[in-house]
Order: structure tokens, then sequence, then C-alpha cells
């Protein structure tokens, strides 16, 4: 059995464990070989792959970024390397050139869009939900948002203690795209005074009313 394994998508916390976890499964329990592709799907349309042994994941767990590299934009579908053309029926030729059975995928809402997309057209493909803004449908909980959560409390408590000694309103945006999951979660913590999520149909869902809330709240004695 031959396997390949990918990250796509920005780079979060936790990526090499995922990495280092899921090769020496394979190897261990399926006696599997394992292929590392470089630069997420970039790897594929551009045949940069090496092989991922024992030896080559062994001291990574605690190490940021992905020891496999990753890239946002290398969709073989619509490759900017060849003005948006479809590179799809290259990337499946390469995929059974290297005799890969199945390849992991380690990404967020892009990186699976993608990894869908292969699928239908025959690549079998096993998804590991990756992204700090827990935003993936089916998923509880993906990998790199507790940490994402932790940090943003963090901050938030640093801002709190500044706003408090100077008498301002201090503002804090979150990363989260079109999900509010890191601003919810870090605010429950934190206990900001107001919470603005792009996807909680609340009277406080606009950055200008999320200020004049908190200006109130200053405000009052």
């Amino acid at each position: 059995m031959r396997i390949g394994v990918l990250t796509g998508g920005g780079d979060c916390p936790g990526l090499n464990a995922v990495i280092r976890a899921v090769t020496k499964s394979l190897i261990h329990r399926a006696g599997a070989e394992v292929i590392g592709i470089e630069q997420g799907f970039l790897g594929l349309i551009e045949r940069r792959v090496r092989p991922l042994d024992l030896r080559s994941v062994a001291g990574i767990m605690a190490s940021g970024g992905t020891i496999l590299g990753t890239h946002n934009k290398a969709n073989p579908f619509a490759y900017f390397g060849a003005g948006g053309a479809d590179v799809s029926d290259r990337v499946i030729a390469y995929v059974r050139e290297l005799g890969l059975d199945a390849i992991v995928v380690i990404g967020g809402d892009g990186s699976m869009a993608i990894a869908q997309q292969l699928a239908d057209q025959g690549v079998p493909v096993v998804g590991c939900p990756k992204t700090i803004d827990n935003d993936l449908a089916h998923t509880d909980r993906s990998f790199g948002f507790d940490t994402a959560v932790a940090i943003v409390t963090e901050a938030l408590d640093r801002l709190q203690t500044t706003g408090q000694s100077h008498g301002r309103v201090m503002i804090l945006e979150t990363m989260g795209r079109w999900a509010g999951w890191i601003a919810l979660h870090a605010g429950w913590p934190a206990a900001p005074t107001s919470s603005c999520c792009p996807n909680c149909p609340t009277a406080s869902t606009t950055w200008r009313g999320c200020a004049a809330s908190a200006r109130r709240a200053s405000a009052t004695p």
C-alpha cells in the first residue's frame, strides 16, 4: 500500500503532529509506504514529492508550520500557473504514476473542496479537518482552533487592562473569515462588553453597533 500525504491552505498549529500521527499509523498498522507531497496540491502539479519514514517524522510534533510546506492557491481545477486552466488530468495521471492508493489531505474548506473534486474524478481521498476558523461542515472541532482561541483570549485580557487604565474602548478583530467561532469562544472567558460575529444575526453584529455598545458600557458607572 502506498499513501500520499499533503497539507494545503494556511498553516496552523498541529500540522506536523498530524503528519507524524498519519505517517506512524500507516507504517505501524498497515505496513504502508508513505509519500509526502510538497507545497500542498502544487506538489502534485509540479511533481514534487518525497518519502516519509519514521526517521523523517521524528521530533516534529512540537514544531510549528509544516515540514511538507503548503500553498493556498494551487487549485488543480483552476491553476494560477496556467492562467486558471484545469490541469486536473495532469494531477490524476501523476497520482496513478506514483501508484498512490489514496491521498490524506490535511486542510480547510478550500483544500477539502479540491479533495472532493478529485474524489469525484476517482482519486481515493481521506480528509483531515485543519483550520483555526473551525468552519468545516460536519466537523465539531478542527485542529488549530483551540490554539487560536487561547491566543485571542490572552490578547483580550491584555487589551482589557490597557483599556481600563486609559478609559478607552478597545476593539480586537480576530481571524475566522465568515465564521465567528474564534470571537465567540474567546469572548466567553475574556468577557468583553460585546462580541460581534458575522454569522450571528443580532443587533450588534455590525462593527458600528458593536463599538456603540462598548462606548455605552464604558460610560456606565
